[in-house]
């Protein structure tokens, strides 16, 4: 309604959400699937000359189903991102904003400084995401908290080492699926998927998502769509109030501020929305929830056709990376810290 930003000043604005219905509809097929690895931030999942490797904080490790997992490389800081090419090798981004190629540095603008995801192409170039201009990865939340959007996507070449940005001004970009025309991007503060062309154009795939999108990843019929966090209305209104977050955001810990997180109910001054308190002992599955962990299926038009879950009652939270192998979907849930394993076929 072109009159409603008007109206808005009289009425006020009303908080609504997307349900989880139709390819959302809640199961507990997340907290019910077999644990492959625990360790804590368990994150960056990526298949390596056949080997099954992930991050947790500053180490990357392998790991075998049934076998406790192996070192590989510890770096200076966290890895922030994967991503691996049987032809171009592998690639890690650290929060310091450094990317290694097969273990050597390459050269960034000073502006990249964020990698949130990689991703190669079939051709071996190299996308990038930058979550946000000016800040480390682990200050997702701050950028949410300040509606940060000054994330950008950028492309390396093969044979190649300079970086060109193709577009800026997203907000805090998070996932990456290379195609034949450009990459799809996961843009997690607008709830949406883009498509980005080489040439720099943007085109909306998807939006209105009921979380915050987290990384994508190939499927052999479409694709995966991680998302760390869900929507909730008392979060949407914090976000409409400016002054409310600032005072919040300058006199309150970064861990209690009402805004999205990879895990929650760990404490009791955390803050709560009505409903999402434990009842005799009993916390509904159903209740709102700051975290949540969520892996969409989609189809070959990047539109949601299932999905797996584990909800406000479950532990397995934060799911920002997941990988398809051998007929496995492997989920990491960072709030949780494991790895878990579900059946790729079983999606609805």
């Amino acid at each position: 309604m072109m009159f409603d930003p008007i109206l808005d000043w009289f009425r006020g604005k009303a908080v609504t959400i997307p349900p989880l219905d139709g390819a959302f509809r809640p199961n507990q097929v997340l907290d019910e699937a077999p644990v492959v690895a625990s360790l804590p931030s368990a994150d960056n999942i990526v298949i390596y000359n056949g080997e099954i490797l992930f991050s947790s904080g500053r180490s990357l490790l392998s790991v075998i189903p049934g076998r406790d997992p192996q070192m590989i490389q510890e770096y200076e800081t966290d890895i922030t991102a994967t991503a691996a090419s049987p032809n171009s090798g592998l690639a890690v981004a650290l929060a310091s904003g450094t990317l290694f190629l097969e273990g050597k540095q390459l050269p960034l603008p000073g502006e990249v400084s964020c990698i949130t995801a990689l991703s190669f192409a079939s051709d071996g170039s190299l996308w990038i995401a930058n979550g946000a201009a000016g800040i480390a990865p682990t200050e997702w939340v701050r950028d949410l908290m300040m509606k940060g959007s000054s994330g950008s996507i950028w492309n390396i070449e093969p044979g190649s080492d300079k970086a060109r940005k193709l577009v800026a001004g997203l907000a805090f970009p998070f996932g990456l699926l290379p195609s034949s025309g450009g990459v799809a991007v996961s843009e997690a503060w607008h709830h949406r998927i883009l498509c980005v062309s080489k040439d720099g154009d943007t085109t909306t795939v998807i939006d209105n998502l009921p979380g915050y999108p987290a990384r994508l990843s190939a499927a052999r019929d479409g694709a995966w769509l991680s998302i760390f966090a869900p929507r909730n209305r008392l979060i949407e209104f914090v976000l409409q109030e400016k002054r409310y977050r600032e005072d919040m955001i300058a006199t309150v810990p970064p861990e209690f501020w009402i805004a999205p997180s990879l895990a929650s109910g760990e404490s009791f001054l955390a803050p709560l929305q009505c409903g999402g308190i434990k009842t005799m002992g009993i916390h509904k599955p159903w209740s709102p929830s700051r975290s949540y962990g969520l892996v969409a299926k989609l189809d070959d038009a990047l539109r949601p056709v299932g999905s797996f879950h584990s909800r406000a009652n479950g532990v397995r939270h934060g799911t920002t990376s997941s990988i398809e192998h051998q007929g496995r979907l492997l989920v990491a849930s960072k709030g949780g810290g494991m790895l878990v394993s579900v059946d790729a076929t079983e999606i609805g």
